[in-house]
């Protein structure tokens, strides 16, 4: 049970970060910190556009749309901090 609890518990705590660092870039680059214009910040920015977008274009498609309020990180982020604390232990009897 633990060789596959601990690969997938690996996966959601990278995804978890990756979605952290997304959020945090996002309020910088609207708070005016970051500038989309330098060469690096731009590729991280779009790279993690790239990695998330699988995840939240589903959940856009269910969201009604709120146009200058984009919904869909924070519900992939509710999902995932339920799925690596609460549903994955209980599947595997950890809890």
């Amino acid at each position: 049970m633990y060789a596959i609890y601990g690969p997938l518990k690996l996966i959601l705590d990278v995804a978890f970060f990756i979605m952290i660092a997304h959020i945090i870039m996002s309020w910088l680059i609207n708070f005016q910190v970051l500038n989309l214009h330098q060469p690096l910040v731009a590729q991280i920015w779009h790279g993690l556009n790239r990695l998330l977008e699988p995840i939240y274009r589903p959940i856009r498609n269910i969201l009604p749309d709120t146009r200058p309020l984009d919904l869909a990180p924070l519900v992939a982020f509710i999902v995932l901090i339920s799925l690596r604390d609460f549903i994955l232990p209980e599947l595997f009897g950890l809890i």
